[in-house]
């Protein structure tokens, strides 16, 4: 079954985040081995930067993983919630590795972020009306030589066998549809939307990004889950809730049965349910020398 991005529902209200953080925590829990794999892609690049943000951090579950990867580095986490910046800032002291919290609205406050080394943003630009203005404001804010990296996209991920013995079979697929709706209605609600190619590559490039890779990153969480993994499952699930009313009533009701902790076919107990999940990483590397300490040639050859 599907999902779609860390900490990013697809209503056009201004969210909760303090009702919500927890669940966006579980949600990047789940997702966090393809953003390690990342990390270590990009320090293929840089392998000391010595400030790193975090942009669109939510509460710091990625945040912590960037602070951890480049330990000494300053990382900030940038977000515009104060709540979600508490708990991002707690998370990393929590786990030994400290980071600063800047509150800015995007994508008006980019231009006022410190200079960096290395910027990353995960699910993030496609929230903003002009993602093409934003990714370069973003690479305006390297340093030379210094990498940015944008995680966009991917594949839909799969919790569950296509038959899961409840309802039809193929409600991931059904779930996808929905939810290539809901993105393209977010889109268009968003203020001074512009529409590009969605060529990721090609927006960095455009935003004067040398050396463009895209790079793929595999989860995997074969059946049987830990706890903390059901949960974090049971919430990516659970964001199609909100748009329940447009799926069949028969579809909608075994969601809510996925979704219930105390329904023995949901995903919190039965013992089918596994991660399978891609997300796509678009690295480029602004021009002129690095301050952070490249790997030689030779051992980036030896990937």
């Amino acid at each position: 079954m599907t999902e779609h991005a860390r900490g990013h529902g697809h209503a056009h209200t201004r969210p909760d985040w303090a009702a919500l953080a927890a669940e966006i925590e579980a949600e990047g829990e789940t997702l966090l081995p393809y953003v390690t794999q990342a990390l270590d892609a990009i320090a293929e690049r840089i392998a000391a930067p010595a400030t790193v943000l975090d942009v669109g951090s939510g509460p710091g579950v990625f945040t912590a993983a960037l602070a951890a990867r480049f330990p000494t580095a300053r990382v900030i986490a940038v977000d515009g919630a104060p709540e979600l910046l508490d708990r991002a800032r707690a998370r990393a002291a929590g786990v030994g590795h400290p980071v600063e919290g800047l509150r800015t609205d995007l994508p008006a406050g980019v231009a006022e972020l410190p200079a960096a080394d290395l910027v990353w943003t995960a699910q993030t630009l496609h929230h903003l009306g002009d993602q093409s203005a934003a990714v370069g404001a973003l690479a305006g804010r390297l340093n030379p030589g210094g990498v940015l990296a944008v995680a966009e996209g991917g594949l839909p991920s799969r919790f569950l066998p296509r038959d899961i013995g409840l309802g039809r079979p193929g409600l991931a697929d059904r779930l996808d549809a929905l939810q290539a709706v809901g993105f393209g209605e977010m889109r268009d609600a968003l203020g001074g939307t512009v529409d590009v190619p969605e060529d990721w590559p090609a927006l960095l490039r455009a935003a004067g990004l040398r050396d463009v890779r895209a790079r793929t990153f595999l989860v995997d969480r074969p059946a049987p889950l830990d706890d903390g993994t059901r949960r974090g499952v049971a919430h990516l699930l659970g964001r199609y809730l909100r748009m329940a009313d447009r799926l069949d009533p028969d579809d909608a009701q075994v969601l809510r049965r996925l979704t219930d902790p105390d329904d023995p076919q949901g995903v919190r107990r039965r013992p089918d349910v596994f991660v399978l999940a891609a997300r796509t990483v678009y690295i480029g590397t602004a021009p002129g020398p690095s301050s952070g300490t490249r790997r030689s040639s030779r051992l980036r050859r030896g990937r």
